[in-house]
C-alpha cells in the first residue's frame, strides 16, 4: 500500500530517471543505488513496464515505485517507410496530445541510428525549416526522448540502435536539462548502452548553453548548425543569430572542440544560390583560424519551394572551395524525401496543415 500523502507527489516518469536520480528521488524512500540500477535495467534496458522478478524488489516495493511514477507510452499516430532508402518516419503523440517526430536511419553496418525530437515544434524560426512553421508547443521530457529510441528498437529488433542524434524537432539546448538527462539514460549501462561519443546534439547556436556544455565536459558530439558564416546572411536565415553573434558562437564551439580534442563540427544545410559560394568557404576558414573544422553538408528539403538544393556542379564548386582552404567536409545523405522525413513535415500534416 502506498504511503500516506503519496497522492500529493507529482508523478515522474520512470524512464526519465537515471539510476542515480532514482536512488535519490524520494527523501522518505531512498533506494540503494544497485537496486535503482536494476529497476532502470528493467524499464529501459528491457523495455518493460513491470518490476516483477527484479532482484531485491518486493511486491510491496514494486507497487510503491510504480505508484510514485508513470510508465506511460507514446502513441504512434503515423509511420512511413521510404522504399528507396529504408528510412522510417514516426509521428508520436504524447499523453497530453503533443505531437512530434522521429526518424529511424539505416546505417551501412546492420544497425540503426535514431534522429529524435527534443521539443514539440520549435520557436526559433529558421527560414528553411518546416518545424519553424509549427511554432513551439512545449519542451519534451527526458522520458519522451528515451521512448522515441525505445520505440525504434522495439519495432526493429533485427538491428541494434548504435547512435542517437538530437536533430529532430526543436532546439535541444533550449531544453538543456532534459536533453542531458535523456542522453545520460541512453548512455547508461542499465539503459540503452549507447556510447557517449555516438550521441550527437545539434544546435543552431545558443552561446550561454554552449558555454555551459563546455564547462560540464560532455563527451557527446556537438554540431553547430551554421548554414552561413556571413553575419547578415545568417541573421536572415537563422533569426536567433542576432542574439548569438558569430564571433561568440565560434569561441564557444572552439571551447567544446578543445575539451573533446576533436574538430569543430559545423552543420551546413545546402541552399541553392544562397550559401554555396566561395565567400562562405572563406568565412568559415576565418571564423576558425586555429582549429580543424569538419563541415557536415546536407541538402535542404523544403516542400514550400522557397529553398532548393544545389545541383551537382554548384555543390562541387563549394566542396572545392572548402578543400582549397583545408576545411574538411562530409556529405550527409538527406533520406526519406518521399515520406516527409524533414523535421516538422509530418507533424504539420497531422495538424491539418500542408507541408508547404
Amino acid at each position: 500500500m502506498a504511503r500516506p500523502g503519496l497522492s500529493l507527489l507529482r508523478p515522474v516518469h520512470l524512464r526519465g530517471h537515471t539510476p542515480a536520480s532514482l536512488a535519490e528521488a524520494w527523501p522518505d524512500r531512498p533506494l540503494a543505488l544497485p537496486l535503482a540500477r536494476r529497476v532502470i535495467g528493467r524499464v529501459v534496458g528491457e523495455d518493460r513496464d513491470d518490476l516483477e522478478g527484479v532482484r531485491g524488489v518486493s511486491k510491496v516495493l514494486a507497487r510503491e515505485i510504480l505508484a510514485r511514477t508513470s510508465t506511460a507510452r507514446l502513441a504512434v499516430l503515423d509511420r512511413r517507410t521510404s522504399p528507396a532508402d529504408g528510412f522510417v518516419k514516426y509521428l508520436f503523440r504524447a499523453p497530453d496530445g503533443a505531437v512530434f517526430e522521429t526518424v529511424r536511419i539505416p546505417l551501412e553496418k546492420p544497425r540503426w541510428s535514431v534522429c529524435v525530437s527534443s521539443q514539440a515544434g520549435c520557436g526559433l524560426g529558421c527560414a528553411f525549416c518546416a518545424t519553424a512553421r509549427l511554432g513551439l508547443a512545449r519542451n519534451l521530457e527526458a522520458w519522451e526522448m528515451v521512448e522515441q529510441v525505445l520505440a525504434v528498437r522495439r519495432e526493429g529488433p533485427e538491428r541494434p540502435v548504435s547512435g542517437v542524434v538530437f536533430q529532430g524537432q526543436g532546439e535541444p539546448l533550449q531544453n538543456y536539462d532534459a536533453v542531458m538527462r535523456a542522453a545520460a539514460i541512453l548512455r547508461d549501462p542499465n539503459g540503452l548502452r549507447i556510447r557517449g561519443e555516438s550521441i550527437t546534439i545539434s544546435t543552431v547556436g545558443l552561446v550561454p548553453a554552449i558555454e555551459r556544455y563546455a564547462d560540464e565536459g560532455h563527451v557527446h558530439r556537438l554540431i553547430l548548425s551554421l548554414t552561413s558564416a556571413i553575419p547578415g546572411k545568417r541573421d536572415a536565415l537563422v533569426p536567433s543569430s542576432r542574439a548569438n553573434p558569430l564571433p561568440a558562437l565560434a569561441r564557444a564551439a572552439a571551447r567544446v572542440a578543445d575539451g573533446r580534442r576533436a574538430p569543430v563540427h559545423l552543420g551546413w544545410v545546402l541552399l541553392r544560390g544562397v550559401n554555396t559560394g566561395d565567400d562562405e568557404a572563406e568565412a568559415i576558414a576565418r571564423l576558425f583560424p586555429h582549429h580543424p573544422v569538419r563541415v557536415h553538408l546536407i541538402d535542404v528539403n523544403d516542400p514550400s519551394g522557397r529553398f532548393a538544393p544545389p545541383d551537382d556542379a554548384e555543390r562541387g564548386r563549394f566542396v572545392a572551395a572548402l578543400a582549397s582552404r583545408r576545411v574538411a567536409f562530409v556529405r550527409r545523405y538527406s533520406g526519406g524525401a518521399a515520406i516527409d522525413a524533414a523535421c516538422g513535415m509530418l507533424a504539420s500534416t497531422a495538424r491539418g496543415g500542408r507541408t508547404a
